[in-house]
């Protein structure tokens, strides 16, 4: 269940609310959340939904050393069959993170908590660029991107893939700016060649500090080869929807 306030001085329901409750009564899928009923009472509106036993995050904090693979597997593949039905029905969830994964009395994962998803055109229209939480956020939004679509979602997703694989969120920064850093750390300090456009965007500056990419295959030294190749979601570009098109396919996911 989900408690929603009521908008303090007008007592009405707010838009992001009828959005999201919108986007649920909608969907239809076994990794989606359903939403069961909506109650609306006094200065509250209730959500109700499916009951689900805990969310991703308790099951990583529980696993020191990273989920089981075969967990992993799991839960990564039920999260882009989830993420790319949303894509399919133009739907951007803009808050991935374990916390809103949850995990059904079937032992299936589930997307949840839509409060911030919207829907996408086919051309890439103006939107917010405060979505995504922190952790969790890809660079183009931490620079200000005005303009970008599913990629947003997919960079989430390799960070959840790697935070199942370790435990730990691979970019822990405590602010915007930090968060930036963490990324250029270990992916490299972007360009003009490897970014083109990115001099362009509101919050980049040219005396950003230079790292060199640090391969990913050294931090997970015991990743497969499959499993590197999906982390490569979690790159500059952001078209990354057609990374997990094709890695959708590799034989990690083979008998999952």
């Amino acid at each position: 269940m989900k408690k929603m306030r009521l908008e303090s001085f007008t007592g009405r329901i707010s838009y992001t609310t009828i959005r999201e409750i919108s986007i649920l009564r909608d969907a239809s899928h076994k990794n989606i959340v359903r939403l069961l009923d909506t109650i609306l009472q006094e200065k509250s509106l209730y959500l109700i939904f499916e009951y689900c036993d805990m969310d991703l995050k308790k099951y990583i904090d529980g696993a020191p050393f990273g989920l089981p693979v075969d967990l992993i597997k799991k839960f990564t593949y039920q999260l882009l069959c989830g993420i790319k039905y949303c894509h399919s029905r133009r739907i951007l969830h803009r808050d991935l993170k374990p916390q809103n994964l949850l995990i059904g009395l079937d032992g299936n994962l589930k997307l949840a908590d839509f409060g911030l998803a919207r829907e996408f055109s086919n051309s890439l229209g103006v939107l917010t660029h405060e979505v995504v939480t922190l952790w969790y956020r890809p660079p183009e939004l931490l620079l200000g991107a005005r303009y970008y679509s599913t990629g947003v979602d997919m960079w989430s997703v390799g960070c959840i893939f790697a935070e199942m694989m370790s435990s730990y969120a691979l970019f822990r920064g405590d602010s915007e700016i930090d968060q930036l850093f963490k990324i250029f750390g270990i992916l490299g300090t972007p360009d003009e060649h490897l970014w083109p456009g990115i001099r362009q965007l509101p919050n980049f500056k040219i005396i950003f500090p230079i790292w060199r990419r640090y391969p990913l295959e050294r931090i997970f030294p015991w990743m497969s080869y499959d499993a590197i190749n999906l982390l490569e979601v979690i790159s500059f570009s952001q078209f990354r929807i057609y990374n997990y098109v094709n890695n959708f396919r590799i034989s990690l996911f083979r008998n999952s």
